[in-house]
């Protein structure tokens, strides 16, 4: 009988609160700030999925070979259909299959034949916050607030 040993690409970890406070703190401070003077308003600092969706994106791409997502930070155009969301940031999330190439493995990006074209296989338009954000209030799930200070404009708490 063959077996076949499945290669483990695992390389991400769970992480602790402190963790997560500290790189929201840092983005927040290093490019949150700039981006959202550079747009004349707040741009997004997270992107919201249903479980439901994910699971629809992770079966399709095992559907086509995938064994990753390969998460993209974009941004939509100022013209973008829903006016909200027009030059924030989002991610978009590309189904991906680890191959071997001439340089060591790659996570290469999966196209799915259409009949008359290849796509990407690939999911976007989340719920962004800010513009949708659930309210404010005591909920301990909250990430906690952020405070820059931006010199003679003041400070600002996020």
């Amino acid at each position: 009988m063959l077996t076949i040993e499945k290669k483990s690409v695992k390389v991400g970890k769970f992480v602790n609160t402190e963790h997560v406070d500290t790189v929201i703190r840092n983005y927040k401070q290093e490019r949150w700030v700039h981006n959202s003077e550079r747009l004349g308003k707040e741009d997004s600092l997270s992107v919201w999925h249903s479980i439901e969706e994910l699971e629809e994106l992770l079966a399709k791409a095992k559907e086509h070979g995938g064994d990753g997502i390969r998460f993209y930070f974009a941004a939509y155009p100022k013209d973008y259909v829903q006016p909200l969301y027009a030059g924030r940031q989002t991610i978009v999330m590309v189904a991906t299959k680890q191959k071997e190439t001439e340089a060591g493995l790659a996570n290469k990006d999966i196209y799915i034949n259409t009949g008359n074209s290849s796509e990407i296989l690939a999911f976007n338009n989340g719920n962004i916050c800010p513009p949708f954000c659930k309210p404010k209030g005591n909920d301990s799930s909250d990430i906690g607030i952020t405070i820059i200070d931006k010199g003679q404009e003041g400070v600002i708490v996020i």
